[in-house]
């Protein structure tokens, strides 16, 4: 028997156990919690597939050219996760129409900086995808600024530093949030 599977109390034959996603080794580090609660690499990659309009099983299946069934197993996990839901109760999974919930929709920034970066390694002439304005057509060069300033927290003006809540891992390697000005 392949050491994939494994037998029921009563004998019968269990599914393939599938391996757990990323397990965060801190368990209050913010990026390990966002690793974790992404998991597999195919989470981006069909989120990014439903931001593009494409919400049905078939149309995500033939853009990404994986099997139904793969598909519908991790198309699954996503609404497990809470990042998808379904828009209607059709039984077929063929039928459901696949939407993004709040969770889902939060990481759009996410993939739209790591598809810039990603292009970053190319020449531009290489690129197969490039964020554009959809109505002046003009690149797009993201970058992730702070909501309350405009100012850009890729600087060295921006630290990490630790939270009300955290761990004596965190306390060992952040400092104290500075007194505010």
């Amino acid at each position: 028997m392949s050491s994939e599977l494994s037998n029921t109390e009563d004998g019968v034959r269990a599914q393939p156990m599938r391996p757990a996603g990323p397990k965060a080794r801190i368990a209050d580090c913010p990026l390990a919690r966002s690793v974790e609660g992404i998991g597999h690499w195919w989470t981006l990659e069909i989120l990014h597939e439903v931001y593009d309009g494409h919400d049905r099983l078939e149309s995500i299946r033939r853009n990404l050219e994986t099997p139904a069934d793969v598909l519908q197993e991790r198309i699954a996990a996503l609404v497990a996760k809470g990042l998808l839901e379904t828009d209607d109760g059709a039984a077929d999974p063929e039928d459901r129409v696949y939407r993004l919930t709040d969770s889902g929709r939060a990481l759009r920034p996410l993939i739209v900086v790591m598809a810039t970066w990603g292009n970053r390694q190319l020449a531009p002439q290489d690129r197969s995808l490039i964020l554009v304005d959809a109505e002046t057509g003009v690149a797009a060069d993201p970058v992730v600024v702070d909501r309350l300033t405009g100012r850009r927290v890729d600087t060295a003006d921006y630290v990490f530093a630790r939270g009300p809540k955290a761990s004596a891992s965190i306390i060992a390697r952040y400092p104290e949030v500075p007194e505010q000005r």
